[in-house]
């Protein structure tokens, strides 16, 4: 099944959705894929630097793992291609005009934003006025 290309329509019919729970980004030196299964990552990526994991922050603190910052995580419910462009771009260009930091995450069939904690509601507001098919629904909480 393949996803949407059409920047206008993924823009149009995002329906960004925050979901429930702080997320963290911590950094593990010489761990591999698979090492810390057992804090269920949302996501894992590998770098020369370490395992990178992002885990739900309690999680994080109960295996002591440390971590900088703590975000709110966005799911756009639409279908994105993984070879659509500029989405990444337009909605990090949003984000910054107010000054909200925007770590992007696409997986196989959405794409995922995540910001800090702290600006998480005004991030969902601004990204759900922008979804012009309904630009005056109430954004998606979990």
């Amino acid at each position: 099944m393949a996803g949407e290309r059409d920047l206008e329509k993924l823009l149009a019919g995002m329906s960004p959705r925050l979901i429930g729970g702080n997320y963290v980004f911590c950094s593990v030196a010489n761990a591999k894929y698979g090492d810390y299964s057992d804090t269920n990552p949302l996501a894992s990526f590998t770098e020369k630097e370490g395992l990178t994991l992002v885990l739900k922050e309690d999680v994080a603190q109960i295996a002591g793992l440390p971590y900088d910052a703590v975000f709110r995580c966005i799911t756009l419910e639409l279908h994105s291609s993984l070879k659509a462009v500029g989405l990444t771009a337009e909605l990090s260009r949003r984000l910054a005009q107010q000054g909200i930091p925007a770590n992007m995450v696409a997986a196989y069939y959405h794409d995922h934003i995540f910001v800090p904690s702290e600006s998480a509601q005004e991030a969902i507001s601004l990204l759900a006025s922008s979804d012009t098919n309904d630009p005056g629904r109430e954004p998606h909480n979990e």
